[in-house]
């Protein structure tokens, strides 16, 4: 009974120490809620869009939050992200990831190093490697696109958006990098994508530790059976280069088979998690704006096509679409909301572009969210919450590139890849699919809205930090086969 009463009287004597902490002159703003130990973590959970444009109001452009017992400094000046970005002796990525692949998906690599990690998919993702890359994944997209609508059926087709989206980008990218041919292993594209839906919904509460029982239940069901479902893949010839590479860098760096198969989860997120949401929002705002619809067509109906071996013409990826790349550009910039979070290795003055310095503790997390500023920051932006498909191009039909914020240019004017050291590797690989997929439906597909007054739904807000943002629900719709493939 004594060893209870004592362990419960240091208890509360840890938690009041964790509670009292103040700020030093030298420190950012402090803000730690009304309730001990879990601060802000509630609000920061349920909407952190919402939560943190109340602090930059309250603090600034810097300030410090507890959240849950940990202490966030979030910085939401663009000028001055590059005190985080390019510093790598102090701000620690890695330690963070690897809480997350612990929580999300119960994952320990041996020796983790990302650096190695980044160069392979670099190998791969870029450059002359790209181009193999590309055409499995048109083909695999014109495949699964013609199955949703075979030839000569021209009655209408009811389906969500988001899930035609999802579904169609998620399984072309899944064999283009798993799977090599349909059913190869043993594994039907469909069946990942279904599993991998249930467990995508969990994903944040994974990542925040808040699942009740039930949903634990759920996600521990679903994560295992990804892992018997992605087993077989990727040790054959067929799945991609990228795919066993990195497996054998798994294998040196002494790996064994269950713990490359959770990895598989790992990448199966990375690569797919972001591109059919993406893709989704994109389609959403062109079909309720007519205007960006019809410039889109119009570019489209004018850019050069190349054949691939055995599949209807592509887009020449080498062909300009500067009317695409801004339309693109503008819906990443309305949906994209990644954090950028590091962790603080030892003490450190963090040099503003103002010339403010602000001091960090050692321990802490940096938190950088350009969802805020600088993508939906009116100063940047006019009418940052409205959807301008040219609001990326000049007045000439060039892209723009030059945006301000308190009279100077911004080196970040919008950020859904990241940036710095840690900025999307697949970048260029993720803009060609979504290029390519929306191409093949304007071609192929007439598309309306079952509803046409029903808009745009809600974002699921619980998303924001995770890369792209999804919607609260769908937005349904009714598609067929084109008479004629030409798209105006």
């Amino acid at each position: 009974m004594i060893w209870t009463v004592l362990l419960l009287v240091n208890g509360i004597l840890f938690f009041l120490l964790l509670s009292t902490r103040s700020r030093s002159k030298r420190e950012p703003p402090l803000d730690k809620g009304c309730i001990p130990w879990l601060g802000h973590a509630l609000e920061f959970g349920k909407d952190a869009a919402k939560f943190l444009t109340r602090m930059k109001k309250k603090h600034g452009d810097i300030f410090t939050v507890r959240v849950a017992g940990h202490y966030v400094t979030v910085l939401l000046d663009p000028h001055s992200y590059d005190a985080v970005l390019q510093d790598s002796g102090s701000l620690d990525f890695s330690r963070y990831a690897q809480v997350l692949m612990d929580r999300i998906f119960k994952l320990r690599l041996p020796s983790h190093n990302p650096a190695v990690e980044r160069a392979i998919m670099k190998q791969h993702f870029q450059g002359k490697n790209l181009t193999c890359l590309r055409s499995t994944m048109h083909s695999n997209l014109h495949t699964l696109l013609t199955s949703e609508m075979p030839h000569n059926q021209t009655n209408w087709k009811s389906s969500g958006l988001f899930n035609f989206c999802y579904g169609i980008l998620f399984r072309a990218g899944y064999l283009t990098l798993f799977g090599g041919e349909q059913n190869n292993n043993g594994t039907d594209a469909k069946q990942i994508y279904k599993e991998y839906r249930k467990f995508d919904g969990l994903l944040t509460k994974m990542a925040r530790t808040t699942l009740n029982s039930g949903e634990k239940r759920v996600a521990g069901g679903t994560r295992e059976r990804l892992w018997e479902l992605l087993c077989p893949a990727g040790l054959g010839e067929s799945s991609s280069p990228w795919l066993r590479h990195y497996l054998q860098h798994l294998q040196e760096g002494g790996a064994d088979d269950d713990t490359q198969t959770r990895a598989m989860l790992l990448q199966l997120w990375a690569t797919q998690g972001n591109v059919g949401p993406a893709a989704f929002w994109l389609l959403a705002f062109l079909i309720s704006t007519p205007e960006a619809m019809k410039a889109v067509r119009t570019e489209f109906s004018r850019v050069s096509l190349t054949t691939d071996t055995a599949q209807a013409p592509t887009l020449d990826p080498t062909q300009p679409t500067p009317v695409f790349d801004s339309a693109l550009e503008e819906a990443l910039r309305l949906t994209a909301a990644p954090f950028i979070t590091r962790e603080v290795l030892q003490n450190k003055t963090l040099c503003m572009a103002d010339g403010q310095e602000y001091d960090l503790r050692q321990g802490d997390r940096v938190c950088l969210f350009p969802f805020i500023s600088p993508q939906m920051d009116p100063e940047i932006y006019h009418e940052p919450e409205k959807f301008l498909y040219d609001r990326f191009l000049n007045a000439d039909g060039t892209p723009k590139r030059l945006f301000y914020k308190g009279g100077q240019r911004l080196k970040y004017y919008t950020m859904p890849w990241g940036a710095g050291s840690n900025a999307c590797v697949g970048k260029p690989f993720a803009i060609d699919a979504i290029r390519q997929f929306v191409y093949l439906v304007l071609t192929h597909l007439e598309m309306e809205l079952c509803e046409p007054e029903a808009g745009l739904p809600a974002v699921n807000t619980s998303r924001y930090g995770f890369g792209m943002v999804q919607p609260e629900g769908d937005m349904f719709i009714r598609y067929r086969q084109r008479v004629c493939h030409n798209i105006l």
